[in-house]
């Protein structure tokens, strides 16, 4: 199929520009005037900006978060939410496997998976333990195709130096990034078991878990690499300015390989939603890292505006209103995890772009071309070049969007931004040349996305734009 989209803003990582695009067998085949040769199909995009489809590099599809608990979006259900919301590319992160699992075990767990999605996928690895076996087969994943994994420095398997030293020169030797859930073990759980009976409402998240915990790990992350001669490293989900602070230091001080992401909730939202309302709608915010204060929001922007922050990912993680309603009585309890994969693009294009506070190259590069090129996606996806797939996804600012229930697709039926409406929607998303999805109705396929194999190619200097 062919398609030429006309009279829109095309907006590049560098920058936009009013042209047409055309679009042949799935590929991007021209940006120009008079490219229209009359054997294409026209969308008229007169008004509305022309952007990369949206690459999400953190979610939770179906993950088993315990004995209990499981994330309540399938890859399929996920992946709706996704299209609908104008991100056509997830790298999920695994879930936890049985205890002494090899590496592969979840990569072969995870295919099965995400044999549905309708949006194309591709996986993060997960540490549980670390000996000379793991690390050979580290570097074996790497090579096929599969670069970056997780540790986790608390939850069931914290990964601390004694681990992170010897994985961190597997993945520096070929070519991999670890990303990081930075939050320090023994603060937040000596916190947590000190709680009396009549602190335990759902601001104990916020209180159990500081600032500090958060930033504590994030030094002693980018000490170990380092150390370790300057590896590559990734800090997900960012949520504490404290945490920046530190990013910001071992960069002045040379440490080049860093990279930065952060979520919608730690731009928008504070952890006054954890009282607002009562305990019955604080529940429904739990997450990890919990929510900050509006110092923490601003310093964040600040760092999307700088190029200290490079990714807003989500941390798409669902769970129903009753998973988290049954656990009210003990924050403790509850599944951590809210939706965003189908908030993220009209969120920050509304509150970034359409605010002022943020620039249109900047959230192109914020909500998928950084991300394409750190996790060795680029240039087949992130831009719309001649030459890529095309991932296309038009903005319509003319019209609005408010989050709730009768417009949500994930499965928990609720959003973290209920009632908020963004001075803009998503008008069409395109996906390797097909369009799944209009005016927030899926038009896609079971299955149409594809696994994709990455290799990191790029270098720090040609990702970060300061």
């Amino acid at each position: 199929m062919q398609y030429v989209i006309k009279n829109g803003i095309v907006c590049l990582e560098g920058q936009h520009v009013r042209t047409d695009l055309k679009i042949n067998d799935g590929i991007i085949e021209e940006l120009g005037k008079g490219i229209y040769h009359g054997s294409e199909e026209v969308i008229d995009a007169d008004g509305m900006y022309v952007c990369p489809g949206g690459i999400d590099p953190h979610t939770h599809m179906d993950l088993q978060q315990s004995p209990k608990y499981r994330a309540c979006d399938t890859f399929y259900t996920g992946g709706i939410a996704a299209a609908c919301g104008g991100t056509t590319t997830i790298i999920d992160h695994m879930a936890f496997g049985p205890v002494g699992c090899s590496l592969h075990h979840q990569f072969d767990v995870y295919r099965k998976l995400a044999a549905d999605c309708p949006v194309d996928y591709s996986f993060h690895g997960v540490f549980q333990h670390v000996d000379a076996d793991i690390l050979k087969e580290l570097g074996d994943i790497i090579d096929e195709g599969f670069p970056s994994f997780k540790a986790y420095t608390t939850y069931g398997f914290p990964i601390t130096e004694p681990q992170l030293m010897p994985i961190l020169r597997v993945m520096k030797e070929h070519h991999g990034l670890l990303t990081v859930h930075a939050e320090n073990d023994t603060i937040t759980n000596t916190l947590r078991k000190e709680l009396k009976p009549d602190e335990l409402l759902p601001i104990g998240q916020a209180l159990t878990r500081p600032n500090i915990a958060e930033a504590e790990s994030v030094n002693m992350l980018l000490s170990v690499a380092r150390a370790d001669g300057d590896a590559p490293v990734y800090v997900v989900h960012l949520s504490a300015h404290e945490s920046l602070d530190q990013v910001r230091l071992a960069r002045r001080e040379g440490q080049k390989n860093i990279y930065v992401e952060t979520c919608p909730q730690y731009l928008l939202l504070t952890e006054d939603k954890f009282c607002d309302g009562g305990p019955e709608e604080g529940i429904k915010y739990m997450m990890a890292p919990p929510l900050r204060k509006k110092e923490d929001n601003e310093a964040i922007w600040q760092g999307l505006r700088d190029g200290s922050v490079q990714v807003i990912a989500t941390d798409h993680c669902p769970f129903t209103e009753k998973e988290k309603l049954e656990n009210v009585a003990d924050f403790r309890n509850c599944p951590g995890g809210v939706s965003g994969v189908e908030e993220r693009m009209p969120l920050l294009f509304s509150e970034g772009v359409l605010k002022g506070r943020i620039s249109l190259e900047r959230f192109v590069q914020a909500t998928s071309t950084n991300a394409a090129k750190i996790f060795g996606l680029y240039p087949k996806k992130g831009t719309l070049m001649p030459g890529s797939d095309a991932d296309v996804i038009l903005i319509n600012p003319a019209k609005t969007h408010t989050f709730g229930r009768d417009t949500l697709h994930t499965t928990c039926g609720y959003s973290p931004y209920d009632g908020m409406t963004t001075d803009c929607a998503i008008d069409l998303v395109m996906l390797r040349g097909q369009i799944i999805a209009r005016d927030n109705t899926f038009t896609g396929q079971k299955g149409y996305g594809t696994l994709l194999h990455r290799k990191r190619t790029i270098a720090y200097e040609d990702i970060v734009r300061e």
